[in-house]
């Protein structure tokens, strides 16, 4: 099998327009990237992460996410990859990676991320097999210590655990959501500050949370995955605490260790 047979159609957006129409965009498309563009040519990629990261910075503060460009937030290292590319070179590559984009030439053909990969994968285990260990944060943690961990720890999202049972769970889409609304309002930068710093965690976490047990096959584990188009779901033993977090990159690693 090869990248042409798995790959997808883009979404793309160009460099000159706002971090808030690529949000919107992302929304629309319900994505956490899309490519950058510069006169059609490929320019980089930019993701919640990276909008949540611009977001956030002190340095910007005062200004709406409508006045920020999204050149500021993209990231430029893109790996290109061939449509003729064999899938499991392919799937190598994706562990450095969240998206390869298919080209020719200068021509982007389609892309591939680990959603495309799985789909086309079989897989046997259970999600004890799959998951990493569990970044969690409390309800009533501040959204910039939410952030800055994800950040620092290169995860999309964190299970909120309080007196050890799972409440909810919040995402880097959440993060830039939520710093969104409060740039919007048009305050000064120390009002801005003061308000952003004062967002807990439990004002913007997802309160239903989809999870799963250590002993969930995961091919179910794949179908929630991919039919609900969830990043990654919480781990739950038999007493009911988070043991484990799995994600799409946990198992694009979990194909590569047992091919």
């Amino acid at each position: 099998m090869q990248v042409k047979d798995v790959m997808t159609e883009p979404v793309s957006i160009d460099k000159s327009e706002r971090i808030g129409h690529a949000l919107d965009q992302m929304e629309k498309h319900d994505l956490r990237r899309l490519l950058v563009t510069n006169k059609d040519r490929l320019g980089g990629i930019i993701t919640t992460r990276q909008i949540a990261r611009a977001l956030g910075t002190r340095k910007s503060l005062g200004m709406p996410a409508s006045s920020l460009h999204v050149a500021g937030a993209t990231m430029d290292a893109v790996i290109k990859v061939r449509p003729d590319m064999d899938v499991k070179d392919a799937l190598l590559l994706l562990q450095k990676t969240s998206v390869l984009v298919a080209m020719e030439g200068d021509k982007i053909l389609g892309w591939v991320r680990p959603r495309e990969i799985l789909a086309a994968a079989n897989l046997s285990g259970m999600a004890c097999d799959a998951m990493r260990y569990p970044l969690t944060v409390n309800p009533n943690d501040r959204l910039v210590h939410a952030r800055r961990m994800m950040l620092d720890r290169d995860v999309g999202r964190l299970p909120v655990v309080d007196t050890g049972r799972l409440v909810g769970i919040i995402s880097e889409r959440d993060v830039a959501r939520s710093l969104r609304a409060f740039r919007d309002l048009n305050d000064t930068a120390s009002k801005q500050y003061a308000r952003i710093y004062n967002i807990l965690v439990s004002d913007v976490m997802t309160h239903d949370v989809k999870y799963v047990r250590m002993d969930t096959p995961l091919e179910e584990v794949k179908r929630i995955i991919l039919t609900e188009n969830r990043g990654g779901l919480p781990v739950l033993n038999n007493k009911d605490e988070v043991v484990g977090m799995i994600t799409r990159r946990s198992l694009i690693d979990y194909l590569v260790r047992t091919r």
